[in-house]
């Protein structure tokens, strides 16, 4: 139980930094949104909990295909936002496309016999 908590903590703590450098600075913001810190917590967190490296490794392969349909998200919902739209239906239309492009990139990759 402890083990989860540290995990849950350390996790917060790194989202948490994140917003709050975006405050004072968006470009070193997006910079640190933009690392991979959660997938290599979540890597490690995967490694100490099963030692298993196919599993960390179709992960991390599956995570590569899983980015590509969030990339739309990150010019429409700025469009969204300076043309007037308000912050939460913005964001909401944003999220429903990458959920669309979610299910594309699936239904596509498995044309091509890539499993996700």
């Amino acid at each position: 139980m402890l083990y989860a908590i540290v995990k849950a903590l350390l996790s917060g703590m790194l989202i948490m930094a994140a917003s709050e450098v975006a405050k004072r600075s968006p470009s070193l913001g997006a910079l640190v949104i933009s690392l991979p810190l959660i997938s290599i917590l979540a890597f490690i967190w995967l490694w100490n909990d099963t030692g298993d490296s196919e599993r960390i490794a179709a992960t991390a392969a599956s995570t590569f295909w899983y980015v590509l349909p969030t990339l739309p998200m990150f010019l429409v919902l700025p469009a969204l936002l300076r043309s007037g739209t308000g912050f939460w239906p913005s964001l909401g239309l944003s999220c429903l496309l990458t959920f669309a492009l979610y299910l594309a990139t699936v239904w596509i990759a498995a044309k091509f016999g890539v499993s996700l």
